[in-house]
């Protein structure tokens, strides 16, 4: 009985795999060449070869990453990843992701465009086809550019705010709009040449993004005959470079933190809870069933039914607490990748502008430097055109059509600066409104106030003014200064106000004396011999965890109590786990790969953040800040490119480029870049066709 039972399952187990064939893409037409950092600089004739190669070349270093990302854009996470993975499933299900690609995949894209997406989707095809053994779900293969294109929905939607203003909803919290509770910070620095020593443009690209995940950046150079020659940094499934630098122009995105979306509460109709009022008139609320597959036990994979509703403002849930809709663009125009890819090709700052005036791309600032003397910066964002009338910083009420927007700023109405007097742009996250020099920065009062753009400094921007003189030349060195500069500044710019911390009076609190004078007399720098900012570190961590465990808001401040407390937290922890009262940043903090844990620099908010979690022994590791690094000259010929990405090429932890590059990282060094094809090819390290 037993034997038949296994044999019924093997045969439906094999009947259920997936069978694809090769694409037959001409792959001679497709070149990867690794330098000796593992790199991939990938040549092909057309645009679509260069992205096949692409593909190729990344699921050799990341396969696994880049699998995670299709599966949630296919729905089938659940059916690897269990219940974890079902609650991205349901988020798909939810914002109807698949269907939207469907439904305006023709009309977003070009033909050009679409010919690239099914060079990248042959490319990730072919490989999987040739690498059975390392596939996390056969039915998943072959993927589409439709497939692609809703993964890319799903990814923009979460960076929207869509996750935490679902899972506000869920909690029943839902009575502002959703606020990022744990904010990627990121630097991007473009210097004018009238600022330069070397007459020309300066750019700095260093996104503080996870170093290891599906947003943790990859580098590539992608060149082909049709004029793309581009370097810079993408995410697992990307299929052209998110930012970097091509023959003429780069670029930097930040986060950014307008109003994106909105929440409305419906009003429920109480003798027919399929019905919602709008305008006195009572309209039929869409409901849906939709089934995740669900492995469990690393067995079986069930079915599980669940419940999602649509209104006339968008993707709904009903609960406990009642009916909310959610509305953001990025569910109304899915053209981000093409954006992406003209950004990429842009040839001159009008090119560059067009491209971004496309209003596809759904936020992220960015930060942009020529080899033309023109550097400029945009927050850029699809914000809806709202009725001033409506408070929508908090849950709207959807029982009106007053309140239900379906038109955009455009992209000149968002801020934005060129050239500004100063001879600088800048942006870490802080607000649009406080780019450049004070005297040339832009009137919040002269932009709509519900586009809710952020009004304040923060410590990395604090510390770049204090570093940036308004009349002072720059050499390359000083501007590298400037990029790795680790030291807080000299006023906090923290959300929570924490004077308390370094104002403590050590004879009063004479078991913490040696903390509070660590604290009093730390310099603010984040280096790894630093004994004041492990403390620090420590406290400010452990106030995270409580604020976060207590609902308590960032916007507060610390008293001499909780001070005193924190200090005394880290005393017992050090004392506990290293044997003594005070410990260095370094012997708290470490950059982890595999076997290898390196002292790490760095706190939260400096300008080379870093931001750590819980490890082993009573240590930290880094799990987000500096990751990718880029560095770009412009100037008569191609731009001189310098760059390091923390781990290496590959996440692959046999591949010799797996941490060849964390060293180098850690000693703040860059390795130099070319985007010259025939510098590339004469100090390769191997060169190859997909599939040799």
């Amino acid at each position: 009985m037993n034997s038949r039972f296994l044999l019924l399952a093997l045969l439906i187990l094999v009947s259920c795999q997936s069978t694809f064939q090769h694409s037959g893409w001409d792959t001679s037409q497709v070149e990867i060449v690794r330098d000796e950092f593992g790199v991939p600089h990938i040549f092909g004739t057309k645009d679509a070869d260069v992205a096949y190669g692409l593909a190729w070349a990344h699921a050799e270093d990341d396969f696994e990453t880049i699998q995670k990302t299709l599966l949630a854009g296919k729905r089938m996470t659940g059916k690897v990843f269990g219940e974890e993975g079902a609650a991205i499933d349901f988020f798909g299900h939810l914002l109807e992701t698949q269907e939207l690609a469907e439904a305006k995949f023709d009309e977003s894209y070009s033909d050009e465009f679409k010919a690239v997406l099914e060079g990248y989707a042959a490319g990730m095809n072919d490989f999987a086809r040739a690498h059975p053994e390392e596939i996390l779900l056969s039915e998943a293969f072959p993927v589409t550019p439709k497939e692609i294109t809703a993964a890319y929905i799903l990814s923009l939607a979460q960076m929207s705010g869509a996750d935490r203003a679902i899972k506000q909803i869920v909690d029943g919290t839902v009575d502002q709009a959703p606020i990022d509770q744990n904010p990627k910070g990121s630097n991007a620095i473009a210097i004018h040449s009238s600022r330069t020593d070397s007459g020309g443009n300066f750019l700095a690209i260093n996104s503080h993004q996870p170093l290891e995940g599906p947003v943790a950046w990859y580098e590539a150079h992608l060149h082909s005959a049709e004029g793309w020659n581009i370097l810079g940094g993408l995410f697992p499934g990307g299929a052209m470079i998110f930012h970097g630098v091509n023959e003429n122009l780069g670029w930097a995105h930040t986060v950014n933190f307008p109003d994106l979306l909105d929440i409305f509460q419906l009003e429920i109709n109480p003798d027919n809870d399929s019905q919602y009022r709008v305008d006195g008139e009572w309209l039929e609320l869409e409901e849906r069933t939709v089934w995740l597959k669900v492995k469990l036990w690393d067995l079986i994979v069930i079915p599980v039914p669940k419940k999602v509703w649509k209104s006339i403002y968008g993707p709904t849930l009903v609960t406990d607490q009642g009916a909310f809709s959610v509305r953001m663009g990025v569910l109304d125009r899915i053209g981000a990748p093409e954006q992406w890819w003209r950004m990429n090709k842009a040839r001159n700052f009008t090119e560059f502008h067009q491209a971004m005036s496309a209003m596809q791309l759904t936020s992220f600032n960015t930060v942009f430097a020529d080899k033309n003397d023109t550097i400029f910066y945009v927050s850029n964002a699809l914000l809806p055109v709202r009725n001033p009338d409506i408070d929508f910083t908090k849950t709207a009420a959807g029982t009106t059509k007053k309140a239900l927007w379906n038109t955009y700023h455009s992209f000149a109405e968002l801020p934005q600066q060129v050239n500004p007097q100063s001879g600088y742009l800048f942006n870490t996250n802080h607000s649009p409104f406080l780019a450049s020099a004070y005297a040339d920065n832009l009137n919040p009062a002269d932009f709509p106030e519900n586009m809710n753009y952020l009004k304040r400094d923060n410590n990395r921007s604090t510390r770049f003014r204090e570093l940036m003189n308004d009349s002072t030349i720059l050499s390359y060195e000083d501007f590298k200064r400037i990029k790795y500069d680790g030291q807080l500044p000299e006023k906090l710019a923290f959300r929570t106000n924490m004077d308390a911390l370094f104002s403590l009076d050590e004879s009063h609190y004479s078991d913490i004396a040696q903390q509070i004078l660590a604290i009093k007399n730390w310099d603010k720098k984040s280096g790894i011999d630093s004994e004041g900012a492990a403390v620090f570190a420590f406290q400010y961590y452990y106030w995270w965890e409580k604020f976060e465990q207590a609902g308590r808001s960032w916007e507060t401040t610390l008293s001499e109590d909780e001070a005193a407390e924190g200090l005394r937290a880290a005393k017992a922890h050090f004392e506990k786990y290293f044997g003594k009262e005070i410990v260095t940043l370094g012997e708290y903090q470490k950059l982890v790969r595999g076997e290898k844990a390196f002292p790490l620099w760095g706190i939260d908010d400096v300008i080379t953040a870093m931001r750590s979690q819980p490890w082993e022994n009573g240590m930290r590791k880094g799990v987000q800040g500096e990751s990718y690094i880029m560095m770009v000259r412009f100037g008569e010929g191609l731009p001189k490119i310098e760059t390091v990405n923390v781990f290496g090429a590959s996440n692959r932890p046999e591949s010799p480029h797996y941490d060849d590059q964390m060293e180098l990282f850690l000693k703040q060094n860059l390795k130099p870049m070319s985007l010259d094809k025939a510098e590339v090819y004469e100090n390769a390290q191997r060169i190859y066709h997909p599939g040799d």
